[in-house]
């Protein structure tokens, strides 16, 4: 003889689960369920502090911010701290201070107003708390506004290239007044050691520039001190000088320096291989 059929649920004739567990359908909780009292927290706004909330608030029911309904807001700041005080009390503390504020002002505009020391009118109780949301709204865009702007490292980054050094030696161009300090020095040392002979001599920036160029021939550098005669007197050593300042204008020299107050040297522009 079979067995009896097992009972139909209504939920299984109806075909609607609860929930799935593992693929399955499940159609009515177990019994030993346990859910933790905070294992869902559902935060439907996020508040930087009790001056936020009291702006979304004021801005959520396009209330004038010049002339707040103290009653209206008040109840709905107090609603919304209540929610908040019951799963973090810690975090509550500095609404409850606002909340207390907000009572006291409301308070303060129930009683019939006082006239000053000076018979003016006085002032609106609310005047301080309006000046404080003011404040916060602006800061809060300028915020906003900082914040649209793009950053590094979040909406751009920058582009690093690495390029490679070459092996050979990149030295500083020589400056003229270095160049000018190394002439004076050859002319003080010229000025030391010159005869008193006076003499006519025919000098030519040609050929001396063509003595300077045979002086480099073959050689990798030259100091640039090597290149004067300090014997042949003043003249011949301004020739040379000049003769060396046409050579570099004409770029079939080139005047380096290592390093600053470094020797100065010379060289021919084109080495050949």
């Amino acid at each position: 003889m079979p067995p009896p059929p097992a009972p139909v649920l209504p939920e299984e004739v109806d075909r609607v689960a609860m929930a799935r567990l593992y693929g399955e359908p499940l159609f009515t909780l177990p019994q030993d369920l346990y859910i933790p009292p905070d294992a869902l927290e559902v935060f439907l706004e996020a508040f930087e502090g009790p001056l936020d909330l009291l702006l979304y608030l004021i801005r959520k029911q396009n209330f004038n911010i010049l002339d707040i309904p103290m009653a209206d807001v008040t109840r709905q700041y107090l609603a919304y701290v209540e929610q908040i005080r019951k799963t973090n009390l810690e975090l509550a503390s500095e609404y409850l201070l606002m909340a207390a504020m907000l009572i006291e002002i409301k308070s303060r505009m129930l009683l019939p107003p006082k006239k000053t020391a000076d018979g003016q009118e006085p002032e609106d109780p609310r005047a301080e708390l309006v000046r404080r949301l003011i404040e916060y709204e602006q800061i809060k865009l300028a915020a906003a506004r900082l914040d649209a702007l793009p950053v590094l490292g979040r909406d751009f980054l920058r582009a690093q290239v690495v390029i490679e050094q070459s092996l050979t030696p990149r030295f500083p161009d020589v400056h003229p007044d270095e160049l000018r300090a190394a002439w004076a020095d050859i002319l003080r040392r010229a000025k030391l050691t010159q005869h008193h002979t006076i003499t006519r001599e025919q000098l030519s920036v040609r050929e001396h520039m063509s003595i300077v160029l045979r002086t480099l021939q073959g050689r990798r550098f030259v100091e640039f001190e090597d290149l004067f005669d300090v014997r042949r007197g003043t003249p011949v050593l301004v020739v040379t000088f000049i003769a060396l300042l046409e050579l570099a204008r004409e770029h079939l020299l080139e005047i380096t320096q290592a390093e600053a107050f470094a020797p100065i040297y010379v060289r021919l522009a084109y080495q050949p291989s």
